[in-house]
């Protein structure tokens, strides 16, 4: 069993929270590993521009009676999402942040100094959600200087032995995420795979052979050099055609997470450019770590 970088053991675990306290997933997920790197997890709960229906009845109030009544229930919600932590586990270190502004703004803000970012994903299974304004996922998944873990909702049932996927294309971004990914999964003693998603023809390569071998070779080579920090890992390599929404989604149907890096600072870049990225979060089942390069 490893333990975390020495550089993330003070640097605080922040989840985005819920103002739902049915959906605490994510909350749940972000204790735990707490509790697995012995970091501290800070509670964070952004107040956004107040929207209508405030109440039903009399006049509109002032802005003043507007804020404070928001800052009360916010309140109200973290002081929940503590006692909901604690309760899960007693030995966590625990703050909590009320603060004012959009939550991807805030919890980019927060991702300087965090090692990780943690956010439930039940508003990313609708195209008009995912690209509404109050999509939080993708922006901060885009910006954020740490990696971003987005958990779904409701819990994922994981198969046993316990393992991880992480996406691998050859650059440093999944050079990253690879690193990443044999830190979680020797956190939990899991199995690591590590997949290549290659889809045939798709640059005018005649020579299919000669692609797969160039596919394999990249798989091999951006994995390596990891036996000797992470010896309890048990490394799988897997070469698949497809999209690479379909393969990472099938390889993690039933994994501890997904592991993906990203450009950082604006967008994802490699196998996931684009309408892939928002495919692997609407479809994937298990927690999806996005981590930028390089990393923080």
């Amino acid at each position: 069993m490893t333990t975390p970088r020495s550089s993330d053991h003070r640097r605080p675990i922040v989840v985005g929270i819920d103002p739902d306290p049915a959906n605490r997933t994510a909350l749940a997920w972000a204790a735990d590993e707490a509790a697995r790197r012995h970091a501290p997890v800070r509670l964070v709960h952004a107040e956004g521009t107040p929207t209508g229906g405030y109440r039903t009845w009399g006049p509109r109030p002032s802005w003043e009676e507007w804020n404070q009544a928001l800052h009360l229930v916010g309140e109200q919600v973290l002081k929940a999402a503590v006692g909901f932590t604690e309760e899960r586990d007693p030995q966590l270190e625990v703050d909590a942040l009320l603060a004012e502004g959009h939550p991807a703004w805030i919890l980019r803000e927060q991702s300087r100094d965090a090692a990780v970012v943690v956010l439930g994903s039940r508003h990313l299974g609708r195209v008009q959600e995912v690209f509404s304004p109050a999509a939080v996922a993708l922006p901060v998944m885009a910006h954020s200087h740490c990696p971003v873990v987005v958990v779904p909702e409701p819990e994922h049932i994981t198969q046993q032995p316990a393992y991880f996927v992480v996406g691998v294309d050859g650059s440093e971004r999944s050079t990253a995420a690879v690193d990443y990914a044999f830190e979680e999964a020797a956190l939990r003693g899991a199995q690591l795979r590590a997949v290549y998603a290659w889809q045939p023809g798709l640059l005018g390569v005649l020579d299919e052979q000669a692609a797969q071998r160039e596919c394999r070779r990249l798989l091999y080579e951006t994995t390596a050099g990891r036996g000797a920090s992470y010896p309890d890992v048990e490394l799988h390599y897997e070469l698949v055609s497809g999209h690479p929404v379909q393969v990472l989604t099938e390889a993690s149907a039933h994994a501890l997470g997904l592991v993906v890096g990203t450009r950082g600072h604006g967008g994802f870049a490699g196998m996931l450019l684009g309408s892939v990225s928002q495919g692997v979060l609407n479809h994937a089942r298990c927690p999806i770590f996005a981590v930028p390069h390089p990393p923080v």
